[in-house]
């Protein structure tokens, strides 16, 4: 292994390869609550394609697994490295080639963090619409898990804004898929295959994304509720009216506690409609002409108001948008006060009222407490587990993520499966599936170098194509 090491410093440099006791501990894993850190084999930092598919190379010949790592700000185990492996990571591939504004693309290494790119976008008037709740997060970890965030009601996820891709295949081809057009019907679609594959089909080396206008006018709405039923069955009349919400959150009371108070947020709600509220009904809404805006405003206050809601105030500019940075940290303000697991299923959106009442059940029947939120607009619900027997944990959240299954959903909206999740991916999806994603990965990575032990159960390398 000692001679793997020094060819990888005379591809990248010796400064670039990390091995040993020089790995840092941050390499060793990402955010998520339940998988274990891990060392590799090495670490190393790639500069350029060139480079990456030199890696590759060396590692299909010599058999040794690849893991890939953006910024490590994933929540489903999908950057840990495995003992043995190379951690192939792109923190020094950070150039922004290019920013079509004739086209409304931008043409990015995928170590670009979403900061970095909004930072480039705006004197342009433009922005980068995906937006996960951790600015730090890089453009090519977003690809490799299909992140959405809360602007994907009105925006889509990462599938519906990359065009297209460079990567890097395990036996060290480069492939372009896609490009700066929107449509095509030339085959298989490629990119949309890579988007979400965690690292496990190639590795993405340039991404080709789609921009927008950036809003001019924005309001933000929030709405106490006394119900659950009523949040829930406010958003597809909400919906219906035609307006494009920018973003649609909900946050149980607990949830809205913990957030404000973790980050200093003053909202000036009565007392009296504190204490009633179950749920709140966060709305941001954005315009390019002000009075556009304000009707809507006005629209869907009246809305919520006639479905229930206890008041709806309109926050001032600032409050609004602490209010939004305080939500995109719910994570972390759960794992401080000591979540033991995160979920993140989507169900249909007018199945939502039924199936939290569901998980509320399962967590009374397991004697767990939840604190639920998510973008309730696209039916995808973050439910922060506290229960510390894993057995326990296991039993709950294998029937929360059955139910959700069962209401027409899926394990996961947005943090992908990485090897957090694969137990219930590989236990509760369609086996006809499973093994028809096993074969496309047999055909892409034929000795099954990328990413070992995520998203799919490890290949049988007896039945590998030769």
């Amino acid at each position: 292994m000692s001679d793997i090491v020094e060819q990888l410093r005379a591809i990248v440099g010796d400064r670039w390869v990390l091995a040993g006791a020089t790995v840092p501990d941050d390499y060793t894993h990402d955010e998520s609550l339940t998988a274990e850190p891990a060392s590799p084999l090495a670490v190393v930092r790639p500069a350029n394609t060139a480079e990456v598919a030199a890696i590759l190379r060396l590692a299909d010949e010599d058999r040794v697994p690849v893991v890939a790592r953006g910024s490590g700000t994933g929540l489903s185990g999908a950057c840990v490295p495995v003992p043995g492996c190379l951690l192939v990571a792109f923190d020094r591939m950070q150039r922004i080639l290019e920013v079509d504004t004739q086209n409304h693309v931008a043409v990015v290494e995928p170590g670009v963090t979403l900061a970095q790119l909004d930072e480039a976008l705006a004197p342009h008037g433009l922005f980068y619409s995906v937006a996960p709740g951790e600015s730090s997060a890089s453009v090519g970890g977003n690809v490799g898990t299909n992140a959405g965030g809360m602007r994907a009601i009105r925006y889509g996820v990462t599938r519906h804004n990359v065009l297209g891709l460079e990567a890097v295949l395990a036996g060290g081809e480069v492939i372009r898929t896609g490009g700066k057009f929107v449509k095509s019907s030339a085959g298989y679609d490629l990119t949309q295959l890579l988007v979400g594959s965690e690292g496990t089909l190639a590795l993405v080396t340039e991404v080709t994304v789609k921009l927008q206008p950036r809003p001019v006018h924005v309001a933000t709405l929030l709405a106490p509720f006394d119900a659950l039923r009523a949040v829930t069955e406010a958003v597809p009349r909400l919906m219906a009216t035609g307006v494009a919400p920018l973003v649609l959150e909900y946050l149980d009371a607990v949830t809205m506690a913990g957030v404000t108070r973790s980050a200093g947020v003053e909202l000036a709600i009565p007392d009296d409609v504190q204490q009633q509220a179950v749920a709140y009904l966060l709305v941001v809404l954005e315009s390019t002409h002000e009075d556009r805006l304000l009707e809507d405003v006005e629209e869907v206050g009246g809305l919520l108001t006639e479905l229930g809601a206890l008041d709806v105030y309109v926050l001032q500019p600032t409050a609004g948008a602490q209010l939004i940075s305080a939500r995109e940290r719910a994570f972390y303000v759960a794992k401080a006060a000591g979540a033991d697991d995160i979920l993140d299923v989507v169900v249909p959106r007018a199945a939502m009222t039924d199936y939290l009442a569901e998980v509320g059940r399962l967590a009374g029947d397991a004697g767990a407490f939840l604190a639920v939120c998510g973008h309730v607009g696209d039916g995808n619900v973050h439910i922060s587990v506290f229960l510390a027997d894993p057995d326990a944990r296991h039993e709950l959240e294998q029937s929360i993520i059955a139910a959700g299954l069962a209401a027409g959903g899926a394990i996961s909206g947005e943090h992908g499966i990485g090897t957090a999740k694969l137990a219930f991916f590989t236990e509760l999806e369609d086996p006809v599936k499973l093994e028809l994603q096993r074969r496309i990965k047999a055909v892409f990575d034929p000795h099954g170098i990328l990413g070992p032990g995520r998203l799919l159960q490890p290949l049988d390398h007896s039945a590998s194509p030769q």
